[in-house]
């Protein structure tokens, strides 16, 4: 490796975009990466530690995105 070879490698953290850009509706995140359409927004404008800090916190958001469970019995309920 030469030195020159180094200027090519940066000390970033990676975006987590998955290409699946759909923004959830109910968990306002996006379905692929988890980030926030602020946080996608601003990606590039973040620093090394607040993209270490959203990278951190996606794992947490999976969870938004599942299906809430019971809501043909709860419409049931409802229209009786």
């Amino acid at each position: 490796m030469t030195e020159n070879d180094n200027v090519w490698q940066r000390d970033e953290v990676d975006s987590p975009c998955l290409r699946i850009c759909v923004i959830h509706p109910d968990a306002k995140i996006c379905i692929g990466c988890h980030r926030t359409s602020e946080e996608i927004a601003k990606w590039s404008k973040y620093s090394h530690s607040e993209r270490r800090e959203i990278m951190d916190k996606l794992p947490g958001r999976v969870k938004l995105l599942r299906k809430r469970r019971g809501r043909r019995k709860a419409l049931a309920l409802r229209n009786k």
